[in-house]
């Protein structure tokens, strides 16, 4: 059976007729469960023997889907790199391993999924005639009866995982670019499954990146133009092109070529680095381009402009509005931190910290010389400040609010190092969560910290509270419970603060205080209860501290939080490998909220403050 294909557009369609999905770098699989699992390729060619870890999941769970028998299924296998990223890369190793050992070995340590987004047969029952709406409700239906991820999650070991659809462009679109995808397939909602077609019904977006190089050669075989770029004198090949370009496009730039070449032989004409175009590809693979596409010429650009260190930056992907200025200036000096790395660090947390910042009344603190020099609070939005940026007004500040990538990349230009948030959303009656931030009195004091912390969490557990943790980035720790929103007030989370305070210092009066005046803490952890108000504001989880270690304010693992925890593991040039590797400890956040058994609790404290 031969796969049913999209076209490649550039157009997005009416979002009434459409539905639409994340696109996965991977290959194709039609998966057919009968009396023996099968998996095909998009040329009919068996997989489950290179992807054990597929049949292996499948004999498992085979009574899950017993009553769904026989069963076809279309869909990626991929390796999973975050809910909207696939990696092309380790995909490819995996296909061409013969050795069944090596197989193997990738499979238990690096194990790929199965996506699925449609359903060609239930039960022995042909679904290629139903239209497409309808085909994704019964998947959706077969997935959640059969207990499978009704989306892609790398950390989840449920190997068979569903892509589901969204009604809008935008909203899966700021996904894609966040997460660097590969793009998104936009489906018509009356499709019908064609079998082995290439249809206008599937339309593929694809999540371009883009480079200024100029032309090397041209090859006479087959009509390619070679790029290439500087790195200091020397020219660096990028890879090949010829998609993109219109016939009489083509044409000129190969007479250009042929009036200004420098060598010709058998196979290639050459040319000195004069013209400049600009080239949009998907990724770097094996140090060329993939999929490259010509974009448009680049008169306005020398072949000086055209470097390596552009080419570098351009790959992470950085929105093409934000034009990062003086990359090169130092911003810590131990670890060694360059602005360009800084901007990096923000690019790929963004998907982690973003969420924390949308739709808060952001407060940043700007360190304009880095470290080195004095800092300044920002609470005003700058009237420079471009169209991108939302605002909002609250008590006669125009406050900026973070709602999108190129915003936070802007803020980060703008050598903006620390995001302060408020406990509740522009949106929000009352607090959005309740954090304790425990703060000792000295860095060397940090254990006080994780003594309060492991202390509250056996309440927060006791009480069934679900709640998360993270360091501050500076000296101390603090406790998140998320909350429903416009459900509580503040009064009614300072009654919960405030016993918490109490207890801790009841448990341990020589370690905790709530007393205001420093002078008389004695060297005791302040709980601060009163913090947690409307109008104060707390570090935002993921934003880096302007301190000399540029430490982050990191999410943890509630195991980490013990005595061989210290503030310096989480640093802005180790972050990131630690999320790819361990994952996001505040993955399930927000899901949390619905479902927090708060009430109980405020209501058994108000009954109590009645008695008290």
């Amino acid at each position: 059976m031969r796969p049913m294909l999209p076209t490649l557009t550039f157009d997005v369609p009416e979002e009434k007729e459409w539905l639409f999905e994340a696109k996965y770098d991977g290959f194709r699989a039609i998966l057919h469960l009968d009396k023996e699992p099968r998996l095909t390729s998009r040329n009919d060619k068996p997989l489950l023997h290179i992807f054990p870890e597929i049949k292996d999941f499948l004999e498992q769970n085979k009574d899950k889907f017993e009553s769904y028998l026989p069963l076809t299924l279309d869909g990626e296998l991929v390796f999973l790199e975050n809910a909207y990223k696939a990696h092309f890369g380790s995909i490819q190793v995996r296909g061409r391993m013969r050795s069944e050992k090596k197989i193997q070995e990738k499979a238990k340590t690096a194990p790929c999924r199965l996506l699925i987004f449609d359903i060609l047969m239930v039960k022995g029952k042909k679904m290629t005639d139903k239209e497409y709406f309808t085909r994704k409700a019964e998947l959706e239906a077969l997935f959640k009866d059969c207990n499978m991820p009704l989306k892609p999650d790398e950390k989840d070991p449920r190997l068979i995982q569903l892509i589901p659809p969204y009604r809008s462009f935008n909203e899966l679109w700021e996904k894609i670019v966040l997460h660097d995808g590969e793009g998104i397939v936009a489906k018509q909602l009356k499709n019908k499954w064609e079998e082995g077609k290439r249809s206008s019904l599937w339309l593929k977006f694809k999540n371009w990146k883009y480079v200024n190089c100029f032309i090397t050669a041209y090859e006479k075989s087959n009509g390619y133009f070679y790029a290439g770029v500087f790195q200091g004198d020397a020219v660096i090949a990028i890879g090949q092109f010829l998609f993109g370009l219109k016939p009489d496009e083509k044409q000129a730039l190969f007479q250009i070529i042929k009036d200004n070449k420098t060598d010709e032989n058998s196979q290639f004409i050459y040319v000195e680095p004069a013209i400049c175009v600009e080239v949009k590809y998907l990724e770097i693979y094996e140090d060329q381009m993939r999929e490259p596409h010509f974009h448009q010429f680049r008169f306005d650009l020398k072949p000086d402009a055209c470097t390596y260190e552009k080419f570098i930056q351009q790959q992470k992907n950085l929105p093409p509005e934000i034009e990062i200025t003086h990359p090169d200036k130092p911003l810590w000096e131990t670890p060694a931190i360059q602005k360009i790395d800084y901007i990096h660090f923000l690019r790929e947390i963004a998907p982690y910290m973003l969420p924390f910042l949308k739709k808060r009344l952001l407060t940043v603190i700007r360190y304009p010389h880095g470290i080195f020099a004095e800092p300044f609070y920002q609470k005003n939005c700058p009237d420079y400040a471009p169209d991108f940026v939302e605002t909002e007004m609250s008590e006669g500040i125009n406050y900026i609010v973070c709602n999108n990538l190129q915003t936070l990349l802007w803020l980060g230009n703008q050598l903006a190092f620390e995001y302060h948030i408020p406990f509740k959303t522009i949106y929000s009656n009352g607090p959005s969560e309740i954090v304790f931030d425990l703060d000792p009195p000295s860095r060397d004091a940090f254990h006080l910290a994780i003594k309060a912390a492991i202390l509250i969490k056996e309440v927060l557990d006791q009480l069934k509270l679900i709640s998360f943790v993270k360091t501050s980035g500076n000296k101390g720790l603090q406790i998140y419970i998320p909350l429903q929103e416009n459900t509580y007030s503040f009064d009614d989370t300072r009654l919960f603060t405030e016993f918490i305070a109490q207890y801790l210092i009841s448990k341990d009066p020589d370690s905790f205080t709530i007393e205001r005046l420093k002078k008389n803490r004695g060297g005791r952890l302040y709980v601060d209860y009163i913090q947690h108000a409307e109008g104060k504001t707390i570090i935002a989880p993921y934003s880096a501290r302007g301190n000399k270690a540029a430490t982050v304010a990191a999410p943890l693992f509630w195991e980490e939080v013990n005595e061989k925890l210290t503030m310096e593991r989480f640093q802005i040039t180790n972050l990131i490998k630690r999320v790819n590797s361990d994952g996001d400890p505040f993955s399930s956040y927000f899901q949390t909220k619905e479902n927090q058994p708060f009430s109980p609790v405020l209501d058994f404290l108000k009954q109590e403050n009645k008695k008290g």
